[in-house]
């Protein structure tokens, strides 16, 4: 991936990235008849995407209701220090947790806050039992149920 900084994108590519993220498996001549090119172009244009980091990867969206995973929670984590150590170890270990479907380093009240997808509620409290409690430097583990989901969406807006 190149790290340089990012490029301008024109109109063109724009559309191309507005489509993709709909419809990640468009056929390359839909994608061109659809953003106003032809085929080779609309191709070098993608692959000038891919490479420059713009479009990460590829990805399917699934449900998670259908696959039995039907409780969202969001969690707050306090630490007991902010030092290198303590923050790297957590990160390493709530990297190795499935469940885990996001987890950010914050700035302001709590440490982390992550997004942790479970069966239920019992399953949920079963995993922050026996896992999210017992990280090394982990003070304070405060759960947020979402009462509704209003939106959910991985497109941004461009």
């Amino acid at each position: 991936m190149n790290t340089d900084a990012p490029k301008p994108l024109d109109a063109i590519d724009r559309k191309i990235l507005r489509v993709l993220q709909e419809e990640g498996r468009i056929q390359n001549v839909d994608l061109a008849e659809r953003v106003g090119l032809s085929p080779s172009p609309c191709l070098r244009r993608v692959k000038l995407l891919e490479e420059s980091g713009v479009i990460e990867r590829y990805a399917a969206q699934l449900s998670p209701a259908k696959l039995g995973i039907g409780l969202t929670v969001f969690v707050r984590i306090w630490l007991k220090s902010q030092d290198a150590k303590t923050i790297d170890g957590f990160t390493a270990e709530v990297q190795r947790f499935a469940e885990v479907v996001e987890c950010h380093l914050m700035a302001g009240d709590c440490d982390f806050l992550l997004r942790v997808v479970a069966a239920d509620l019992d399953a949920y409290r079963r995993f922050q039992g026996e896992h999210l409690t017992r990280i090394a430097g982990a003070q304070s583990v405060k759960t947020e149920i979402p009462m509704q989901k209003i939106k959910s969406t991985s497109a941004l807006p461009i």
